[in-house]
């Protein structure tokens, strides 16, 4: 009893398998350094679970049973007859072992077959032997797939017209509101403004019909992946064109702020002349040489501007220096009485003098008066202006000093002067030469020249640069 219970329990599964797992086990002891077997046993049972290979999920039997490859034939048969695509597969099964065989149309279907197969209970492995079949049957059945494709969107087609009828209908009435444009001009101060709003209205109008019919066709979730594709791509864009972006809405800002009228005296940082227009990218300038300029409405919207058109009055001023002994106050007093006589300078605001500074050899006095830019031009003013208090402060007996420089000479190399009356015109007459001047210089009227320029340019100007400064709106 005891050999034949020995011989049992060798014959068993377990033991057998128990006995490959030592004999496989015997390589990784001898590769082990030398321990005790205490310690060897206790580093075998530290080790964690979670190292250990996960089981089979499906594990195989050693005996089969009675008819269980007949059974699973017949099973993936069942299947296989049951999916058109897979008719003409064949199958064998032998000791759990399927072997696939004969033709599918498409390349998918051998996958196909293979997984169908495997999933049986009782299937140890499966040999793929399905092949594709390119024929014209093939074919013509793959066309039939087609025609029945085509068959289905005929029949959506009332669906896909009554879609594309309401996104149609939403567009238009989007369309109808952005034209009416009087209501925009009541609600918004600027015309490029409205007409900005027009075009958000349009776009959202036709947006919202889309999203409608697609909708109404079952096709919303379309609409979603598109909008979210173009978010990316707008938001890439929109670093692209920073510099585009930021111009614009600088266009808007000054349509709506109105800095400056057309034909107004204005410097933009350094850049001094006239404003032709304002278009949506730039401000025009008519320089006061007569040339164009364009400044890019993103620098003219952060730009200190100075406008000398708003203020008909502008004050202008000079300085002339006197001898440091002379007295500063009555040279003050004379220059002032001097200004006054002028026809030219307001009385209100009054003109005055005050002291600069003090030299090494002068005293330096600022002189000051107004003018009405409307009837005077103050380039003209203050040219007149300039010799009439020196002629005043020279009557008077005040010398207007000059640099004066000391030159040495060489004794041993003397210079050959030559005598200031021999290089003088003869019979020069310089008080009429000074009388002509002052003739000439007597009109300090306003020159009209730039401005009749500017107002030129304007009446022949583009349709393409349409001006956003409205006469209407007033000035900021």
């Amino acid at each position: 009893m005891g050999e034949a219970a020995a011989r049992q329990t060798i014959n068993t599964p377990s033991f057998r398998c128990a006995l490959a797992a030592a004999l496989l086990a015997l390589p990784f002891l001898f590769a082990m350094p030398a321990t005790p077997a205490a310690a060897v046993l206790s580093e075998a049972i530290s080790q964690p679970q979670a190292e250990t290979s996960p089981a089979p999920a499906q594990t195989i039997g050693d005996t089969s049973e009675a008819g269980s490859d007949e059974r699973i034939a017949r099973r993936i048969e069942g299947i296989f007859s049951a999916v058109p695509a897979l008719r003409n597969v064949r199958v064998s099964v032998r000791q759990g072992v399927v072997v696939l065989d004969g033709t599918v149309a498409a390349p998918e279907d051998i996958g196909r077959a293979e997984q169908i197969a495997s999933r049986i209970v009782g299937v140890v492995t499966v040999e793929n032997g399905v092949e594709r079949k390119v024929s014209v049957e093939d074919s013509v059945q793959s066309l039939g797939g087609f025609s029945g494709k085509l068959a289905n969107f005929v029949t959506i087609m009332p669906l896909i017209g009554a879609a594309l009828a309401v996104a149609l209908l939403v567009a238009l009435a989007g369309y109808g509101l952005a034209a009416s444009t009087w209501l925009w001009r009541r609600l918004v101060p600027s015309s490029f403004l409205t007409e900005l709003i027009a075009s958000a209205i349009r776009f959202v109008f036709v947006i919202g019909g889309l999203a409608i019919a697609l909708q109404m066709i079952g096709a919303g979730g379309l609409l979603g992946a598109v909008l979210g594709g173009a978010g990316i791509v707008g938001i890439a864009l929109g670093f692209a064109m920073r510099d585009m972006i930021e111009n614009y809405v600088a266009s808007v800002m000054l349509s709506v702020r109105q800095p400056f009228r057309a034909n107004d005296w204005i410097v933009i940082d350094h850049y001094e002349g006239r404003v032709i227009r304002l278009t949506s990218r730039a401000t025009i300038l008519m320089t006061l040489d007569g040339n164009q300029l364009r400044i890019p409405n993103s620098t003219v919207f952060k730009a200190v501007i100075l406008n000398y058109t708003r203020n008909p009055e502008r004050r202008f001023d000079f300085e002339l220096g006197i001898n440091a002994d002379a007295d500063p106050t009555v040279a003050r007093h004379l220059g002032v009485n001097a200004l006054r006589q002028l026809g030219f300078v307001l009385k209100n605001p009054p003109p005055s003098a005050r002291i600069e500074q003090v030299g090494d050899s002068n005293v330096v006095v600022k002189f000051l008066g107004w003018i009405d830019q409307t009837e005077t031009d103050w380039y003209k003013a203050r040219s007149r202006a300039i010799p009439a208090v020196k002629n005043a402060l020279e009557t008077a007996g005040f010398a207007l000093p000059e640099p004066i420089y000391r030159l040495r000479f060489d004794q041993n190399s003397p210079l050959p002067l030559l005598n200031v009356t021999d290089v003088l015109p003869p019979d020069a007459e310089r008080s009429d030469v000074a009388m002509a001047v002052e003739d000439a210089e007597d009109h300090v009227a306003p020159d009209e020249v730039i401005a009749e320029m500017v107002e030129k340019e304007r009446l022949h100007a583009p349709e393409a640069e349409k001006d956003l400064l409205d006469s209407r709106r007033p000035v900021e």
